[in-house]
């Protein structure tokens, strides 16, 4: 770091003067070992699931049993050109139900048990504005499916990096400045803050930025809630590359131990935080500190409050680590002073701006 932007930095009241060491340092630690694989999806220790089964309770409108047929019809017989992603349950499609409703369905092998059905009945009676709603379900042919409403936007992942095939889009990058990141950032935190008030809590397990995804006005809704929950204590096989790329947002616990709880989805939480702002790029190398689409949309006061947040998040003990209820209420806080400061900027009121983190090394 150079001697300009640590004076810089340190000029910002000291808000910000750990940031460039602490992206760096988070790094170096979290994103060295991608190539760690998996050993196991879920462990008999987790205590979030024990005894859900007796205290389930059907929602006024109960989880729908899908025929297969329907679901076929809605995917063209499950063609390549319905087919929009791969997850540890299987392959997602999209698909038109008979009404017009637009769907993902996901697919996998497996044997038709009342566990599963139990299951989904609890997990569709889960509705929030910050999660997506899982619809129903089918037991067929030694197949079963998933079916969610479908987030027409897809993932922050895509938003961010781009996909296999692209870049990230224009429009992408339009709506993805320092306020909106933060407002993804608080609508995500709400949705899990929601999974860990239930009664029996729920513990996600498996949130990253491929599993928040958002729909035609940005709103963030977290997806895959409780999936893991149904791969039980099967091991789900993958490409290597996407085992290595989600050993990253498991907490130390989860990955010595196979402990889920709510802090190590904290834990999750924070490498998602870090993900919004950090530029950084498939092949381990960060170009700059900060994601230069930034700009100067953020100030450094609110940039320095976000990573030390994120910092919190990722603690390595989880005890030291926020609940998400915390985290919820001071996402708001940060957003509400961001939108205050870069409101009156421009009438005479000093702000160091975020542009000035990307000023070249003398």
């Amino acid at each position: 770091m150079s001697t300009t932007l640590a004076a810089i930095l340190g000029g910002a009241a000291g808000a910000v003067a750990l940031v460039g060491i602490v992206i760096v340092v988070l790094w170096f630690f979290l994103f060295r070992n991608r190539s760690v694989s998996r050993t196991s999806e879920t462990g008999s220790s987790d205590p979030s699931i024990q005894g859900r089964r007796d205290v389930v309770e059907l929602s006024l409108r109960e989880a729908r049993h899908f025929e297969v047929e329907e679901l076929s019809l809605a995917t063209k017989d499950f063609s390549d050109k319905s087919l929009i992603g791969e997850g540890k349950f299987g392959p997602v499609y999209k698909g038109m139900l008979n009404d017009g409703m637009l769907v993902a369905i996901k697919k996998r092998a497996g044997t038709p048990s009342q566990e599963f059905v139990e299951e989904v009945r609890y997990l569709s009676s889960i509705h929030h504005r910050n999660l997506v709603t899982l619809l129903g379900y089918c037991q067929e042919n030694d197949q079963q499916f998933l079916v969610y409403e479908y987030i027409p936007y897809g993932s922050i992942s895509i938003h961010l990096y781009g996909n296999a095939l692209s870049s990230p889009s224009q429009d992408s990058q339009e709506k993805l400045e320092f306020k909106n990141r933060l407002s993804i950032a608080l609508g995500a935190a709400k949705g899990l803050a929601h999974l860990h008030s239930l009664s029996p809590r729920l513990v996600h397990k498996d949130f990253k930025t491929t599993n928040v995804l958002v729909d035609e006005n940005f709103i963030p809704k977290v997806a895959d809630a409780g999936v893991r929950n149904f791969l039980g204590r099967v091991e789900v096989a993958g490409p290597s590359s996407l085992v290595a790329a989600d050993e990253i947002f498991l907490a130390p616990e989860v990955k010595e131990f196979r402990r889920f709880s709510e802090k190590s989805d904290v834990y999750s939480f924070g490498i998602f935080l870090l993900e919004l702002v950090q530029n950084y790029q498939e092949s381990g190398k960060i170009s700059t500190i900060i994601d230069q689409r930034l700009g100067n949309s953020f100030t450094a006061e609110g940039m320095g409050e976000f990573i030390m947040l994120m910092v919190r998040c990722v603690d390595p003990s989880s005890e030291r680590r926020p609940a998400m209820s915390d985290v919820v209420m001071e996402l708001d806080r940060i957003l509400e002073k961001e939108m205050s400061l870069t409101t009156i900027m421009g009438e005479g009121t000093s702000i160091l701006l975020g542009s000035y983190l990307f000023r070249p090394s003398k």
